[in-house]
């Protein structure tokens, strides 16, 4: 069983890889000992369950994360434990691959109504005419 993204989205085991490492985060003395900190390595390159369009959203997405193999890094330390540290990742993962399932809405050019463009003609003449009175001021003699 793989890592549901939501349900009938689900990415294979095969397609992620969890390091464990040592962590510099809280642990107090046993922070030299155990290899708490979490390295999750998502390949999406051979990923299959995600298409096209929702993996270059994806790429865009992983900014820094995403390395020069195609994977996306997602790194976790903040818990003392491993199993916390590693749902901490999971979820980040998670998150950026609901993220990127939304696709961007079409931007809809529109023109101005008469009304508006009316609107901006009446202010444009005003200002004209204000600016127009801060002239000199002529003496009629």
């Amino acid at each position: 069983m793989g890592l549901v993204i939501r349900p009938g989205l689900e990415i294979p085991d095969s397609e992620l890889e969890v390091a464990f490492i040592r962590s510099a985060g809280p642990g107090g003395q046993n922070v030299n000992k155990v290899a708490s900190a979490v390295q999750l390595r998502f390949a999406l390159m051979r990923n299959t369950s995600l298409r096209e369009d929702v993996k270059s959203r994806l790429r865009a997405l992983a900014g820094q994360r995403l390395t020069d193999a195609g994977e996306i890094l997602i790194a976790s330390r903040a818990h003392r434990s491993q199993e916390q540290n590693r749902r901490e990742a999971e979820e980040r993962l998670r998150d950026l691959v609901l993220r990127a399932l939304i696709a961007p809405k079409k931007r809809v050019a529109t023109k101005p109504s008469r009304a508006s463009k009316e609107r901006r003609l009446e202010s444009k003449s005003r200002s004209q005419s204000t600016k127009r009175l801060r002239g000199r001021v002529r003496s009629f003699d």
